[in-house]
């Protein structure tokens, strides 16, 4: 068990020393049987944060996210934290003002989360496979940069299978089982 923690330890600071040497603009963390984000990582990363575009904490055990998390890495582009264990996000993710990607794809939402709705560069946005059943229609209505909502597999009640266009200018992803109404 320990040397398995300490392989993954190991491979997480490859990956963040390897971001840091070559000053990339991306963070893959994804698979590193992760529970929280790495305090350590911050200080590592220090120099390079504001670079840093996209991150990729995908398929580890996170239950939440940290408003410092969001505050240092402020120039995100793209988030991918699918499959984890996330319930909600920090309210400080609406400071994500080039946010243009987010997958919170097989996690634990059971509402929309909202702070989202006022991030203003954001195209898209995944919450397949989670439970939610409200969705702020009005809200995402109001998104002027929103491209696609993919809500496949989650139980959506009626009022979401109405946001057709012209209503909402974007693509809404739903479960086949229940066809969209026509516009």
């Amino acid at each position: 068990m320990q040397k398995r923690m300490g392989e993954a330890v190991a491979r997480v600071a490859r990956k963040v020393n390897d971001t840091v040497e070559n000053k990339t603009d991306s963070l893959d963390l994804a698979n590193c049987k992760l529970m929280t984000f790495p305090v350590g990582i911050y200080k590592a990363m220090r120099s390079v944060t504001e670079g840093i575009h996209r991150i990729s904490l995908a398929n580890n055990e996170l239950k939440s996210i940290t408003s410092r998390f969001v505050t240092t890495f402020s120039q995100l582009r793209e988030l991918n934290l699918a499959g984890n264990y996330l319930h909600r996000l920090p309210e400080e993710i609406t400071s994500l003002l080039h946010l243009r990607a987010i997958d919170l794809s097989r996690n634990r939402f059971r509402r929309f989360p909202e702070p989202l709705a006022t991030v203003p560069s954001l195209e898209t946005i995944d919450l397949e496979e989670n439970e939610i059943a409200e969705v702020p229609t009005e809200k995402l209505a109001s998104m002027a940069s929103l491209r696609s909502l993919n809500l496949r597999d989650n139980p959506v009640g009626p009022e979401v299978r109405l946001l057709v266009r012209p209503l909402v200018p974007f693509d809404l992803l739903l479960s086949p089982e229940e066809p969209v109404p026509e516009a």
